[in-house]
């Protein structure tokens, strides 16, 4: 280090030593006052030189693990933590909404309207189709009134949501464990994860509380169909986060509820509580991935600053999708109470096999069931051997415990019981040899 005594000095050597590979992802910096001790500085200006490190997104802290070096942006994905699906076995890893329940979109590009207008620079980015449609859902479930958009995605409108508002370094709380590309996005953005541990009835309001008072400057909580927990918010719980966020008013909520088409829980949000906030309902699982399409409704400043990001970034989301998606909604209205019960019945056959081997489950909603498990390596490796890909929760978690996913939207409950079996006998392979 050139100079030693600043935390501008600091800060530059440690990020060169970053940069010519002498200091590696995870590497795990010394403490502040052990490196304020060995320079001859103040405490105070090891401290200020990692608060720049943590703004420019070279290290993240790690709570009691203390600060380490961040990957390089792009390099380490959640989503790359899986195994292979070897030929033959049954995929249960990915998360995907079963195709079969998904409406099929019909000609090219759906035929949305052959006969509309081609759509140029300068129109309005939203369809009017499609924003009716998303207000009058937004109405029906009792979201306040605001400004609605259009994203490409959830994570897209989150991504916008968060650059509108908060800096590098800034402090997110998100649930532990929770949706692996969130916790992607957060450390590409430089952004810090606060973990929250959930139940089945969403984030622990004691932790949620915690993590605002420790300076979270934003939220993103799920409001049912967690990923990968399966928590649904209930109405009890829900009025105690709404009473936490009341006494924070500093922080953004952003609620994810991509799960309002395809889950019968119950919609309870924590948006009347909040000063700023915003809605997101993506059609991914409703209505299939690929149209890459979500809604979102929230105040006018939080809506604008995504619509002004949007404006400078891709433009708009192309209206062929928008159209499509708004026609397959329509023609979609009186079947998610069916597409729900189908869900419900696949995941619960899971929990319920899972139970009569005594081996703990959770999924209150949604497409998956998350299983505690002592270690997921050896678990994971040893149902991949039996037939099941399943992904293993270190994607998910940030410091909560071992577990692992297992996707049930296209599982045959008649399969379940099997599978229950393998997963008992994975989790006590000591005992597998003599029954379980």
């Amino acid at each position: 280090m050139t100079d030693r005594r600043s935390a501008t000095g600091i800060a530059a050597g440690v990020e060169r030593a970053v940069d010519a590979g002498v200091l590696t992802a995870g590497c795990t910096l010394p403490p502040i006052r052990g490196l304020a001790g060995e320079l001859g500085v103040n405490p105070n200006t090891v401290s200020a030189a990692y608060r720049t490190l943590r703004r420019r997104g070279v290290v993240e802290t790690a709570g009691r693990r203390g600060t380490r070096v961040r990957p390089r942006l792009g390099s380490a994905l959640r989503e790359d933590i899986a195994v292979p699906v070897a030929a033959g076995s049954h995929d249960l890893a990915g998360g995907n909404p079963d195709p079969r329940l998904l409406p099929a979109p019909g000609g090219p590009l759906g035929d949305a309207n052959p006969d509309a207008e081609p759509v140029l620079y300068g129109w309005p980015a939203e369809d009017d189709g499609l924003r009716r449609v998303a207000t009058e859902s937004f109405g029906a479930d009792g979201v306040p009134e605001g400004t609605v958009a259009v994203a490409c995605g959830a994570l897209d409108a989150v991504e916008k949501a968060l650059l509108s508002r908060l800096r590098p370094g800034d402090r997110v709380a998100v649930e532990d464990p929770g949706w692996h590309a969130l916790l992607d996005l957060l450390g590409l953005l430089g952004l810090e994860p606060h973990g929250v541990p959930v139940d089945d009835q969403g984030p622990l309001p004691d932790a949620f509380a915690s993590a605002l008072g420790a300076g979270a400057r934003a939220v993103v909580v799920t409001s049912r169909a967690q990923n990968p927990f399966g928590s649904a918010l209930s109405g009890r719980r829900a009025e105690a986060l709404r009473e936490v966020m009341a006494a924070h008013p500093q922080a953004l909520l952003i609620e994810d509820d991509h799960g309002f088409a395809f889950t019968s829980s119950p919609f309870h949000s924590l948006a009347p509580a909040a000063r700023d906030w915003m809605l997101v309902r993506s059609v991914s699982k409703f209505l299939g991935p690929d149209l890459r399409t979500a809604v979102l409704v929230g105040d006018p400043q939080t809506v604008e600053g995504v619509r002004t990001r949007q404006r400078v970034t891709q433009g708009w989301v192309s209206h062929t999708l928008q159209r499509t998606a708004a026609r397959l909604w329509r023609e979609a209205a009186d079947t998610p109470r069916h597409v729900a019960a189908r869900y419900d019945e696949r995941r619960q056959a899971l929990i319920d096999a899972l139970a009569r081997h005594a081996v703990p489950a959770h999924g209150a909603s949604g497409l998956n069931v998350w299983v505690p498990v002592p270690e997921e390596t050896g678990v994971v490796s040893r149902l991949q051997d039996r037939g099941w890909a399943v992904a293993p929760g270190a994607r998910f978690r940030i410091s909560g415990r071992p577990g692992m996913r297992i996707t049930t939207a296209a599982l045959d409950p008649a399969e379940a019981p099997s599978l229950a079996a393998d997963v008992a006998a994975s989790l006590r392979p000591e005992t597998a040899g003599r029954g379980t």
